[in-house]
């Protein structure tokens, strides 16, 4: 028997994600356990159950976010994650402000190289 995870987020929290997910038609919220956003398999924000939107920015922005909200890295399990940052929760109620990170965010993860969706099947098609 098998637990099934799930979201642990407040739901304020996701109806915030989801407003600012819904500024932008081309971008779509995955993920069931752990809300994310991607484009060509990589990903540019994420929501883990500590409750901490993460967006993803490129270095000039990342620095000047870090400063202006007074905020830091992102970690998760334990790691640094060099790329993202951690959005206040007093950033994310504000969607028209964030939605020009989301933008940013977005757009820089276009000019990533695509990551390869290869899944490794064993099991033989019949």
């Amino acid at each position: 028997m098998t637990l099934k995870k799930e979201c642990n987020i407040p739901a304020e929290k996701l109806a915030l994600y989801d407003k600012l997910i819904a500024t932008n038609p081309e971008i779509q919220r995955k993920g069931k356990t752990v809300p994310y956003t991607s484009y060509n398999g990589n990903m540019f924000t994420f929501f883990p159950n500590n409750g901490i939107l993460a967006i993803r920015l490129p270095e000039k922005e990342r620095e000047n976010f870090i400063k202006k909200y007074k905020t830091k890295l992102m970690e998760s399990y334990g790691a640094i994650m060099k790329e993202y940052v951690e959005v206040p929760d007093s950033l994310l109620e504000q969607t028209d402000e964030l939605k020009k990170y989301l933008e940013i965010s977005y757009n820089y993860v276009k000019l990533l190289k695509p990551k390869s969706t290869k899944k490794n099947n064993t099991k033989k098609k019949t």
